[in-house]
């Protein structure tokens, strides 16, 4: 599909933009107390416009560092994070991507991530399945959640109660075989997707940071648990991702801390659970 192609090629020409500035400095400003934006994000961002306006002039664009809407109303759209994992990039620190991803009729279309720093894109197309690169992938197997590799995210707004995820990642941090924190969530969707990671769970999300990891997740054979019922654009805020079997375990221990977030098991027991 021309959206599709359209998509990598943004993603590819921004990621250029994106790796010519590593090693160098740039711009950096705080759009909240730890939330950081550079004058690389906002270059990549307008590539990533300048391409999709090109093909698709009259397509809606939504995008972290533009005209932003929580409406979800418009025919054709796409959604773009130019340079997910921000903070990363900016202190030099290899995990960042760009997502972008399209829409149609209120139904996610095609997905794309874009590592620049290992030339990984990650990408599907609704009932297409999902990819890296050229090859076909799909989420883990593993159905234990004491021999599984998590991954999660922290919000920017730490003091806010409902976005608290503290407890749920000390609780996990016992359950799991080790849980992950790289802060990008479009590859921690992706790494799902291709079993590098075989859950991911966050709050605080926006529709740029996984529009695309969904459907690449989904397509892969992922299943999602929706922690909260906030959504933006479109989006949940706040969900858990993992293979089918697996998800219902990791969805459980989710709900347990959900229901009493003082709740924590460090007993001995714990180490031979699920």
């Amino acid at each position: 599909m021309k959206e599709l192609q359209i998509a990598k090629r943004a993603a590819r020409e921004a990621g250029k933009i994106i790796l010519s500035y590593c090693g160098k400095s740039f711009k950096v400003r705080h759009k909240g107390a730890i939330n950081l934006v550079t004058e690389v994000d906002e270059r990549a961002q307008r590539c990533v416009l300048r391409e999709i306006r090109k093909a698709f002039p009259k397509d809606f664009v939504l995008a972290e560092e533009g005209k932003q809407s929580s409406i979800r109303s418009e025919k054709r759209r796409w959604i773009v994070d130019p340079l997910d994992g921000t903070t990363n990039f900016a202190h030099g620190y290899p995990k960042f991507a760009v997502s972008i991803a399209f829409e149609e009729d209120g139904e996610t279309q095609c997905g794309v991530i874009f590592d620049p720093v290992l030339k990984e894109m990650f990408w599907a197309q609704k009932d297409k399945g999902a990819f890296l690169n050229q090859k076909q992938v799909q989420v883990s197997t593993e159905t234990k959640l004491k021999k599984s590799l998590l991954v999660t995210g922290f919000p920017y707004d730490l003091y806010d109660p409902n976005t608290n995820n503290l407890p749920y990642f000390s609780h996990l941090l016992y359950k799991a075989l080790a849980v992950r924190r790289d802060g990008s969530a479009a590859l921690n969707t992706a790494y799902v997707a291709c079993g590098r990671f075989d859950g991911f769970w966050e709050f605080g999300l926006k529709a740029w940071d996984v529009a695309a990891g969904l459907l690449i997740a989904k397509e892969a054979g992922a299943k999602i648990y929706k922690i909260r019922d906030q959504m933006h654009a479109g989006y949940p805020t706040a969900f858990a991702i993992a293979n089918p079997k697996l998800l219902k375990i990791f969805q459980r221990e989710i709900e347990i801390i959900s229901i009493d977030p003082s709740h924590q098991d460090f007993s001995l027991s714990a180490k031979n659970s699920n």
